[in-house]
C-alpha cells in the first residue's frame, strides 16, 4: 500500500527565515525514497498552539504519516512533544523508546531528546529530532518497521 506523510519543520529560526531549513527537505527526501507521497511540507515556530493546529489540520484527512522535527530538545522553547501529547489520541511509546536506543549508540546525548509518538485519527505522529542528521538515522531505525503499523491503523489485513 502506498503511504502519505506531511512533514512538519518547528524552528524559531527556520520560520523567520534566519537560516534554511535543512531537517525538513532532509525528512522529505528519506520519506519520498521510501515511496510515501508527501501530501505536505510545514515550517513553523515554535509555539505549541501552532504546532497543535498543524497537526490537527493533518490528523484523518488521508495523511498516513506526520512527522515533525524540532523542538524535542530543553530549550524553554521547545514544546514539541506537549502539543504532540495535547493532540494525539494513544500514544505509540516502542517507537521513540527505539529511536532514543538506537541513537544512544551513536551519541550519548540521545538520553535529552523528549520526542514521542502516538496516534490521532488514523494518522500516526513521530517527533524528530531537530539536527538534519539526527532527523534522518532516527528515521531511518524506524521507517522499515512502520508499514505494519500504518496497516493496522488503516484497516488493511495481514494476507
Amino acid at each position: 500500500m502506498p503511504y502519505t506523510a506531511t512533514v512538519i519543520t518547528v524552528s524559531d529560526r527556520a520560520y523567520n527565515r534566519e537560516y534554511v531549513d535543512q531537517s525538513g527537505p532532509a525528512v522529505y527526501d528519506l520519506l519520498s525514497k521510501a515511496g510515501y507521497h508527501i501530501e505536505s511540507v510545514h515550517i513553523i515556530p515554535d509555539e505549541k498552539n501552532k504546532i497543535i493546529e498543524t497537526l490537527r489540520s493533518a490528523c484523518g484527512n488521508g495523511v498516513n504519516l506526520i512527522v515533525t522535527t524540532g523542538g524535542t530538545g530543553f530549550a524553554p522553547r521547545d514544546v514539541t512533544p506537549e502539543a504532540t501529547r495535547a493532540v494525539i489520541e494513544r500514544e505509540a511509546p516502542g517507537i521513540a523508546e527505539y529511536m532514543r536506543m538506537k541513537s544512544f549508540a551513536i551519541t550519548p546525548r540521545a538520553m535529552l531528546s523528549r520526542g514521542i509518538a502516538g496516534i490521532c485519527k488514523d494518522s500516526l505522529v513521530i517527533n524528530l529530532p531537530g539536527s538534519p542528521k539526527g532527523a534522518v538515522e532516527n528515521l531511518s531505525f524506524i521507517l522499515p518497521h512502520l508499514s505494519h503499523g500504518l496497516d493496522m491503523l488503516n484497516g488493511v489485513k495481514e494476507s
